[in-house]
């Protein structure tokens, strides 16, 4: 959530209208998402973890232990959310649904593992009619661009370098909605976004 806070903050729009997280639907996860990658890196986490008795770095073994578990069941969860946005789009397609019905439905037909009997989860799932109405895909599209901006400029220049940074916070934090996402991520990638990082970061060859 850090990554939306920084987007507000960061915002030179000239409108509030269009300040900070007031973007597209579909992309405005992507500041929040692009954070999460520096926890993977080992750099990162020297810095950040020490044990909290002695002060000891984490010692290597348990940061390759904790790096290899970074896909642990990626399967299973990506197709959670494919299943969720699919059930979003299901039930804002028609008048009136059995919600309970078409989750179950889609549960069982794309995760394979069947709902609990006499469950709804929908009839809790907030951002079905909190803002994302329709929009719930935006989750798994934002990681393509969060992906993308991470590896092509972070990893490519140093994960720590101020000109990535500093060109981030101008091309795409500061802007908010006062241009379309696409255009701030052309502005910061220097090309049209590409799908091979978020591919590679779920354990998948490109």
């Amino acid at each position: 959530e850090f990554g939306h806070v920084m987007h507000q903050l960061c915002s030179e729009a000239k409108l509030p209208m269009f300040a900070g997280t007031r973007v597209e639907r579909d992309f405005v996860e992507a500041p929040s998402q692009m954070l999460e990658n520096w926890v993977w890196q080992p750099a990162a986490l020297h810095r950040m973890s020490r044990h909290h008795e002695t002060g000891e770095a984490i010692p290597e073994d348990l940061l390759q232990a904790l790096l290899k578990s970074r896909n642990a069941n990626s399967g299973l969860q990506n197709m959670r959310q494919v299943m969720l946005a699919s059930f979003d789009q299901a039930i804002h397609a028609v008048p009136a649904a059995d919600t309970a019905k078409v989750l179950a439905e889609l549960t069982e037909k794309l995760m394979t593992v069947p709902a609990t009997p006499g469950t709804n989860m929908g009839a809790s799932f907030g951002h079905l009619a909190g803002g994302y109405d329709a929009q719930y895909y935006g989750y798994l599209w934002s990681e393509v661009y969060s992906a993308d901006m991470f590896v092509s400029r972070f990893e490519a220049e140093g994960i720590f370098a101020a000109s990535a940074g500093l060109s981030y916070r101008r091309e795409v934090l500061s802007k908010g909605g006062s241009r379309d996402a696409i255009d701030s991520l052309r502005a910061f990638l220097g090309r049209d976004p590409i799908q091979e990082p978020f591919l590679k970061s779920k354990g998948l060859s490109a």
